[in-house]
């Protein structure tokens, strides 16, 4: 009996392992089935998480539209690509200047962006500026930038694109978002607002465009390589802003929200929250215990910053 179980545990766990390669194995062609072909436009292509992005679907076998703010980069991220690349099973990536905090240039950066193959299968939202510091040593004309970056640019961008989904009766529009578009962290205050008001326009989108089999997906990570501000010593309450914030400000590698996005468009989820579970009770707190999340927030303003450059 003793032996038969020393015999069998090996057993169980190469059978296990066995099956979770098959598994991994057949998500990978699953994954690459689902973009195979596809239009892929992805914003900010030049970021961490971009040039993950593109990565994951270019592997896959989609026809990438990379858009960036800076060609140098654009083309470094182009060659990246093709040097990887089996070019009997991937197609050559289309790259396009765009700035999305340029509200002007949009629209017919977006026409462009349409006219490299005629249609848009699979818009990914990527692009963020972020901004921290106090509400009142913020400017309005910064205010206003944010939110055209974070906001009025993918909004003009997707209403560009979105008819052409809609004559088609198919396509999908990946939001990848932030934890603040759930909630708000002090010194934040034009990021959050962006977020929130991107999160709320893409929800209200998703049901109005159901009926034409059109898929609006938001993935909302929480912060990646964001610094906040913690509290010095102090009582218990501010042992506890320390503990949150820290949480918090654990974010997700680009590696692994690219995955998540790439398993969002196979799977066609609308909604995905990439956390651990402190910011998860955050949002829980915030919903249905306000008053106690407000206190623990507020207890960690004890200094006041000036306004870092934008990053």
């Amino acid at each position: 009996m003793g032996v038969t179980a020393v015999l069998a545990l090996p057993l169980l766990l190469l059978g296990i392992s066995g099956l979770l390669f098959i598994y991994q194995e057949v998500s990978r062609l699953w994954s690459k089935s689902a973009v195979q072909n596809k239009v892929v436009v992805i914003t900010d292509a030049i970021s961490g998480l971009g040039k993950e992005c593109a990565r994951v679907f270019h592997t896959g076998g989609a026809r990438l539209v990379l858009c960036g703010k800076n060609w140098e980069q654009l083309e470094d991220l182009y060659d990246a690509l093709i040097s990887v690349a089996d070019p009997s099973k991937t197609f050559t990536p289309k790259l396009v200047f765009l700035d999305l905090a340029d509200i002007s240039c949009v629209q017919d950066v977006a026409k462009e962006a349409l006219g490299c193959y005629g249609c848009v299968d699979i818009l990914v939202h990527n692009a963020s500026v972020k901004v921290k510091g106090p509400a009142d040593k913020i400017s309005l004309e910064l205010d206003r930038r944010i939110m055209d970056a974070n906001y009025f640019g993918p909004i003009t961008l997707t209403k560009v694109l979105l008819p052409n989904m809609i004559s088609r009766r198919t396509g999908q529009i990946v939001l990848v978002n932030n934890i603040q578009g759930k909630l708000g962290v002090p010194f934040r205050t034009a990021y959050a607002a962006s977020k929130h008001a991107a999160l709320g326009f893409f929800d209200c989108l998703r049901a109005e465009v159901e009926e034409y089999d059109v898929v609006v997906s938001t993935v909302s990570p929480t912060f990646i390589r964001s610094s906040n501000v913690l509290p010095g010593r102090g009582g218990w309450q501010a042992s506890i802003c320390k503990f949150f914030s820290r949480k918090l400000t654990y974010g997700a590698h680009p590696v692994d929200v690219a995955e998540e996005v790439m398993r969002t468009v196979r799977r066609k989820k609308q909604e995905v929250f990439m956390a651990n579970p402190v910011p998860k009770a955050a949002v829980y707190l915030r919903t249905f215990f306000p008053e106690f999340f407000f206190a623990v927030v507020a207890c960690g303003v004890k200094e006041r910053l000036s306004v870092p450059e934008e990053g």
